[in-house]
């Protein structure tokens, strides 16, 4: 009987305990390489910013700066526009065509010349402006993205989930330019124009919070990490667009 017993056992199935027994260390490992994962996808997207924000702020100095380059590009007006055209090609492709932007070298390629033509359009911008406006706009957005990034890093606000707030937020700043672009031809209208480039401030400074929370990847929404052209991009629009406008509250004309 025993015997009998022994056999029957052998060949009964395992219960749930013993099935599940070595999925908790399964589970453990997926979660530690998933990690690490993210920290290897933080790190690349943040040195190519770093790059990026370090050739801007070179071509920014540079047309601040130095006179006759400042007053070559002031008086040649088409290379803003061919740099716009450049930008306006490379966005197109680094946003639309997701095959394009994760295919190496060629969406190493298409962000450089997206950099330097941004670069360049934000240095023609900045030469119209004091040279001590300009300094006082980097060092500005340098501490704002650092507070924002560092804010991102530690709170437990999900600002992923508040992508209605940010669309109605760009719906006022489509009518706020749309209204701007109406009265401009009667008359220049300076609060109007100050309070069209707070707004535009509030609002980059926010997707900028946002593009940084999908970048972490521990909210509602996340970025994929295969994705770190795009997110390099986000990141880095949302800085240029704070810069300039906040170039465009605190700015002075050049004399």
């Amino acid at each position: 009987m025993k015997k009998g017993k022994q056999v029957c056992d052998e060949h009964e199935p395992p219960s749930y305990q013993e099935a599940t027994a070595g999925y908790g260390e399964m589970e453990a490992q997926f979660a530690w390489d998933d990690k690490n994962i993210r920290r290897t996808f933080i790190r690349k997207v943040y040195a190519i910013l770093m790059v990026q924000l370090l050739v801007t702020v070179a071509i920014v100095a540079l047309f601040s700066f130095c006179a006759p380059v400042r007053f070559y590009i002031q008086t040649h007006p088409s290379l803003y526009m061919a740099s716009y055209l450049v930008f306006f090609a490379t966005y197109i492709a680094l946003s639309c065509c997701g095959d394009l932007r994760r295919q190496f070298p060629w969406n190493i390629i298409l962000l450089v010349l997206f950099t330097l033509s941004m670069a360049f359009m934000m240095g023609f911008v900045s030469s119209f402006y004091n040279t001590k406006s300009v300094i006082l706009c980097l060092g500005i957005t340098s501490l704002v993205c650092l507070s924002v990034t560092i804010f991102s890093f530690q709170t437990k606000i999900d600002i992923t989930s508040c992508q209605g707030v940010l669309f109605s937020l760009c719906m006022v700043m489509l009518l706020c330019a749309i209204t701007f672009s109406i009265v401009v031809p009667f008359g220049y209208v300076p609060w109007l124009h100050a309070l069209y480039a707070v707004l535009g401030a509030i609002v980059f400074t926010l997707f900028l919070a946002f593009d940084t929370q999908l970048l972490l990847g521990n909210k509602r929404h996340t970025i994929s990490p295969e994705e770190y052209v795009f997110a390099t991009l986000s990141l880095y629009l949302d800085i240029i667009y704070l810069f300039s406008f906040l170039l465009q509250i605190v700015g002075g004309g050049r004399e």
